[in-house]
């Protein structure tokens, strides 16, 4: 089991806009992010299990890590309807319960952002991810221009009590090779779906390799 993560009222408000957001076109961008996968599947911060549905028939199974309660039992809900066989388990990024190698690819949606250390977290998945394995990634992420990154960075403080702990700031690609992994293809874009949603407006989507 993971170490207790309570957000309670955020995951609560999470749910509503992810709603929103799916019907704006974040939904596309999930079913590209898992498009052509197979085989044994490992999933961080679940969330509410919107990237389920998306899972192409060629996964054999996917193991959905997701430490916060409320968000959990509605990823639960998600996974019964899912084509592929999906487990959702309790669980934390750093500390995850699993032999080496023993998935085909990871896949990460807007979590590295939330966790503690994208650095620990990458590692575990990369521990996990066996050797040619692919990390999926779809993640907001720090600003090219200089006006966004600086409302970035000043409102890292506010973002993270009101955010579920969000750092809207990081640079993950830079992380994701720092953990070990090639990224060989990725594409940068904004999304914003609502006007609260600025700080995290740039987004990153693409698919890493692990050495």
């Amino acid at each position: 089991m993971g170490d207790e993560v309570r957000h309670p009222i955020f995951a609560r408000v999470y749910d509503r806009l992810a709603a929103k957001a799916e019907e704006a076109g974040q939904a596309a961008h999930r079913h590209e992010l898992v498009a052509g996968l197979h085989g044994r599947v490992v999933e961080l911060g679940a969330g509410n299990g919107l990237n389920f549905k998306h899972y192409p028939a060629t996964v054999s199974n996917v193991v959905a890590v997701e430490p916060e309660d409320y968000l959990r039992r509605r990823a639960t809900e998600e996974a019964a309807r899912a084509l592929a066989r999906i487990d959702v388990i309790d669980g934390v990024a750093d500390q995850l319960p699993f032999d080496d190698a023993s998935f085909d690819a990871g896949v990460t949606s807007l979590v590295l952002c939330t966790v503690p250390s994208p650095g620990r977290a990458l590692a575990a998945l990369h521990r996990v991810i066996r050797p040619g394995g692919e990390l999926r990634f779809y993640e907001h992420v720090r600003a090219d221009d200089g006006p966004l990154a600086r409302l970035q960075d000043i409102i890292v403080p506010l973002w993270r009590v009101v955010g579920g702990g969000c750092h809207p700031n990081r640079d993950t690609a830079r992380a994701i090779e720092q953990a070990g992994f090639s990224i060989e293809r990725q594409r940068r874009f904004n999304f914003r779906p609502s006007v609260v949603e600025l700080p995290v407006t740039p987004r990153l989507l693409g698919v890493a390799r692990r050495s």
